[in-house]
């Protein structure tokens, strides 16, 4: 149970605290609500430009790092699909220093063409290391588009193209800042060695006088159900074959995602799991498979990919995936494999709230899913999943109209 205490500013800002008198640490953490999906199809990977571009320093700090480090903290960030979350881990002692800082560059960047033009030329970088000259490094931006057709998530988190950033100018990058990096549009929570009245007051005392933004509606296109299934060949030099498939699933707060995720564990978690089990260890098809979902707010991906073995046919390598899936929709999971990946899950989950920044980053995270409290009952959600909605989870998944795959042929 993570006890916590909250309050709202009057320009938007939430401020979350979890006392923890256990560390003389303290976490940070402030997630904005906007992540790729809301670019334009005209003008992609801005959130991730930003996630660089809110180091380069605000108006009053012209360096963002150095004040941090000098007061024994350290910090990073990450951009997904729906969220930019940065996050300083300090002293408890030092706490309003990392107040300072946040508080400052979301107040205002510096918004200096020299700055801007240095981390379009990172981003660039990154874009061409990972996504152009590695080996199948164009594979997410080839499913995304076959997947979606309406979403934005039909591009990656790095953008649709690498002109997108190359364009970027400095009024369209003030435009994006002023209206989603905004109070109103951001969760602040803090966690570790720290009273909550006292970061109340930090909290108005740094952040109350920030201008909330402006007011504004999502209107982003939901996904029309899918009808057919979707297969695009490529050819690339690339070391073996692999496949790729895509399954149309639930959304994060949808009630299906945790049988969603249980059947993710049983396919791929662990030399037992059904596809290392039955198509790396026995059939020898792949060298290397595995399963992941993209636990998007709106209805997102699951995911299954593998490398082939050499001389394995792309059709077999196909059709045995699809009876491993299969099987999950015709036979219901056993009560005892059903316990073995609930205790798995609740092991990490319990886990992962040993540590104060994992414990921030989610109440921010369920705070923006809807309630903070949520966060006190996600094993709960997962140890009450029953054989009979795997099943019927797997059903809704795994229909071949359902699909999208990439055959991914090596030409060497």
């Amino acid at each position: 149970m993570i006890k916590f205490e909250q309050h709202t500013l009057a320009n938007g800002l939430k401020v979350i605290v979890h006392e923890d008198h256990t560390t003389s640490m303290a976490a940070v953490n402030i997630l904005y609500k906007v992540g790729s999906r809301d670019e334009s199809p005209e003008q992609t990977g801005f959130a991730h430009l930003f996630e660089h571009f809110m180091f380069e320093g605000s108006v009053n700090i012209p360096e963002f790092d150095t004040p941090l480090q000098n007061a024994g903290g350290e910090n990073n960030a990450f951009t997904s699909s729906d969220i930019t979350n940065y996050y300083d881990i300090l002293p408890a002692a030092n706490l309003e220093t990392a107040f300072w800082l946040e508080s400052d560059r979301m107040m205002s960047l510096a918004f200096e063409d020299e700055s801007l033009n240095t981390q379009k030329n990172v981003v660039m970088e990154e874009f061409k290391e990972h996504y152009i000259n590695q080996p199948y490094g164009d594979v997410w931006h080839k499913m995304t588009s076959l997947a979606y057709k309406v979403h934005p998530y039909q591009w990656p988190v790095i953008g649709k193209d690498l002109t997108h950033i190359e364009r970027v100018q400095m009024q369209s990058a003030k435009d994006f800042f002023f209206k989603y990096y905004r109070p109103n549009n951001a969760v602040l929570v803090v966690a570790g060695d720290v009273k909550a009245a006292n970061v109340f007051k930090l909290a108005e005392k740094w952040f109350g006088e920030i201008p909330a933004g402006p007011r504004f509606e999502r209107n982003i296109p939901q996904e029309p159900v899918q009808h057919e299934a979707r297969v695009l060949e490529v050819y690339a030099k690339v070391p073996v074959n692999a496949l790729y498939k895509a399954y149309k699933m639930s959304d994060r707060t949808d009630p299906n995602y945790y049988a969603a995720d249980l059947i993710r564990d049983i396919l791929s978690t662990g030399d037992s799991s059904r596809l290392y089990h039955e198509l790396v260890k026995e059939k020898k098809l792949f060298s290397s498979i595995s399963a992941y979902s993209t636990e998007t707010v709106d209805a997102g991906l699951f995911m299954v990919d593998g490398k082939l073995n050499p001389g394995v046919s792309m059709d077999d390598a196909d059709k045995a995936v699809k009876e491993v899936l299969q099987k999950m929709v015709e036979e219901k999971v056993s009560s005892e494999e059903l316990e073995k990946v609930k205790n798995k899950i609740e092991s990490y989950l319990l886990f992962g709230e040993t540590n104060i920044l994992n414990r921030a980053m989610n109440l921010a995270y369920f705070e923006m899913l809807g309630d903070a409290a949520g966060v006190n009952s996600e094993i709960e959600r997962y140890l009450k999943v029953t054989p009979e909605q795997m099943q019927q989870a797997a059903a809704a998944i795994f229909r071949d109209e359902n699909s999208n795959t990439i055959r991914y042929f090596s030409k060497n």
